[in-house]
């Protein structure tokens, strides 16, 4: 007799048992990162709801958000577009011990500009997977009165836009210094080049001895 073997993908994890039932077949998918938003005319605060990330891949677009990390031994991807254009080169983002947040800019910043209806182009996208932040929401009539967002806890932060793959942004900084976006560095040139030609009398404030002895009065011969 000749027995059919069949063959099964690479990526499928098989489990065989003695009691003759079927084997079963699992695939490994990463599970989808649930999302919380909140908005001001000219920005969006998103928040991922993972603690103790790691291993994160942040990519920002003007259309789009593309996320991957690790919590806790599992790992999460988010893949959105949203429901108008933003500025990934002003937002910033920063992994936090029991989330990652990001200050998102939106492209269009006029004074009229209104309220999003939503965060993503797809709407049936959004009603499973993003959820309101109401610590941070407020009705767009009263955006006067309660003002833009808390930015304390992203005190240096990462920039998002034209980073590196796997580094999330870096907007234009060194490793492990967060971005050094807003450091303006001819300012700071300029700053040093006016302490050339100073040696070390003129910082110490002491002036020439032999000058002062130029100055003295003759002693009379007595």
């Amino acid at each position: 007799k000749i027995s059919r073997i069949s063959s099964l993908p690479s990526d499928t994890n098989t489990t065989t048992t003695k009691t003759g039932k079927a084997p079963t077949y699992t695939n490994k998918m990463p599970n989808t990162a649930p999302i919380k938003w909140a908005q001001r005319s000219d920005s969006l605060y998103l928040t991922i709801a993972l603690s103790d990330v790691r291993d994160e891949t942040i990519n920002l677009t003007d259309k789009e958000l593309k996320f991957k990390g690790k919590s806790e031994s599992k790992e999460y991807e988010v893949s959105i577009e949203f429901f108008e254009e933003v500025d990934a080169e002003g937002s910033t983002y920063k992994v936090l011990p029991r989330s990652v947040q990001m200050h998102v800019m939106k492209r269009d910043k006029s004074d009229d500009s209104e309220f999003w209806p939503r965060l993503l182009k797809d709407k049936a996208l959004e009603k499973n997977q993003v959820k309101i932040d109401w610590d941070r929401y407020v009705d767009e009539d009263e955006e006067e009165d309660a003002g833009g967002f808390d930015m304390s806890a992203l005190q240096g932060g990462m920039g998002m836009g034209g980073g590196m793959p796997g580094m999330g942004g870096m907007g234009g900084g060194m490793p492990g210094m967060g971005g050094m976006g807003d450091l303006d560095m001819q300012k700071m040139m300029e700053q040093m080049g006016g302490l050339e030609g100073l040696g070390a009398d003129g910082l110490s404030g002491e002036d020439d001895g032999d000058d002062d002895m130029e100055d003295l009065p003759d002693l009379e011969e007595t």
